[in-house]
């Protein structure tokens, strides 16, 4: 068991972390921005005038993406269903409708690289210095499941992380079960383990979850899409542990 500093507070008899990936560990933002924003030209191409839409929708303005917004903190299940329901407005049926969803996600990737993001600067040095001080760690994100592999093998992180968890058709942020079965995977009380995230959605679904606490990351220093955090940092390094 370990004590984990934060600030001013203190949460004792903590055995794991789990870390949200985009916004958290990556710095995916520019990625993000051009998936969202080649999504919805390629829909636009198939039912002209909804680009300007979606892009609203997905929570992108120019190359400014809003850090609460669906493309940011939704899975890809999720924005593939919201594209879907704005081409469905246009009078075009439900599964045709997803179906140009579906593909447009498809088509972005020709135009998007694969490659992982860079993690944030020291992120990578707080995960080794956690896991060799022994704390138990994880990743739980709602991207797909191969996105957060993918990640994990490219920044060399499977010597620190034990768990993976990543969204495809089930359950997604902010449902409980999803913080319920890593800790399962971890052999760890949920009652022990803190939740690292960015969006508002982590918070609810590690308090439904009854989790020893939740910090709140915004690298950008500001406080909001944050509600429900026990306490805010802008630095992971800003997390200690205690003997």
């Amino acid at each position: 068991m370990f004590t984990i500093k934060c600030r001013d507070l203190l949460f004792p008899n903590i055995q794991a972390i789990l870390f949200d990936k985009d916004g958290t560990l990556e710095d995916s933002k520019v990625y993000l921005t051009k998936q969202g924003q080649q999504i919805a030209q390629v829909i636009d191409k198939q039912v002209p005038g909804l680009e300007k839409h979606l892009l609203k929708a997905f929570g992108i303005d120019g190359d400014s993406l809003d850090p609460s917004g669906l493309i940011a903190v939704g899975s890809s299940r999720e924005v593939e269903i919201a594209a879907a329901a704005y081409i469905a407005e246009t009078g075009k049926r439900w599964f045709d409708s997803l179906m140009i969803a579906r593909q447009a996600f498809k088509e972005a990737e020709k135009f998007v690289s694969n490659t992982p993001s860079p993690m944030f600067v020291g992120s990578r040095e707080t995960l080794k210095n956690f896991s060799e001080a022994g704390l138990k760690l994880g990743i739980l994100s709602a991207a797909r499941p191969e996105e957060v592999s993918a990640f994990v093998e490219h920044h060399d992180l499977g010597i620190y992380i034990q768990v993976q968890v990543g969204v495809d058709e089930g359950p997604s942020k902010p449902d409980p079960v999803l913080f319920l079965q890593a800790c399962q995977s971890l052999g760890v009380e949920p009652a022990k383990t803190l939740m690292v995230g960015d969006s508002v959605g982590d918070m609810q679904m590690a308090c439904a979850a009854q989790a020893a606490g939740c910090i709140g990351i915004n690298w950008q220093k500001r406080s909001e899409n944050l509600e429900g955090a026990n306490v805010l940092i802008h630095q992971l390094n800003e997390i200690e542990v205690l003997k």
